[in-house]
């Protein structure tokens, strides 16, 4: 993480989430970061993240689709491009890891795409978690398939889930 990079946590129905960001944009979003609330030290508030916890929690609630936010993440070129290509994925679609690969360009880049998807510092901003398995199966997700579920139904409509 960039050492001027600022963050915020703040409850979500996925557990307790913690959003950084640097004047240039909005670089992580983690969840579930109980565990590790010792190492994110002190919280400060700036005008991105304020707007990156009121999309998320609008997001949560159902009232949000589509993010409008500046984004920062550090990677490499090719994870750039992945990362672009999952702000494609409409709410509520999944597409397979070869779809990305193959709207890349390269079929046989999917191994590459899945592990551009899996660093991904962006969660549900740049939705990784509409990637699926050629299969239709759900596949790996850094904040637990439970989540990826979740967040699946969401988008999908399935209010039994959020009960």
């Amino acid at each position: 993480m960039r050492t001027d990079a600022r963050h915020v946590k703040f409850e979500t129905p996925l557990g307790l989430m913690a959003v950084s960001a640097v004047e240039e944009g909005l670089t992580y979003v983690h969840m579930g970061v109980e565990e590790m609330k010792d190492v994110w030290g002190p919280e400060e508030a700036t005008p991105v993240l304020a707007r990156a916890q009121d999309q998320l929690e609008a997001y949560f609630a159902g009232e949000l689709k589509d993010f409008d936010l500046p984004l920062a993440a550090e990677g490499t070129g090719f994870q750039h491009r992945v990362w672009a290509e999952l702000v494609r994925i409409p709410y509520g679609e999944t597409w397979s890891y070869l779809d990305v690969a193959q709207n890349l360009g390269d079929p046989k880049a999917v191994r590459a795409v899945g592990l551009a998807n899996g660093r991904n510092p962006i969660a549900i901003v740049v939705p990784c978690h509409r990637v699926i398995g050629s299969n239709g199966k759900l596949t790996g997700y850094a904040g637990g398939l439970w989540r990826k579920e979740w967040l699946l139904g969401l988008e999908r409509g399935e209010p039994a889930l959020f009960a």
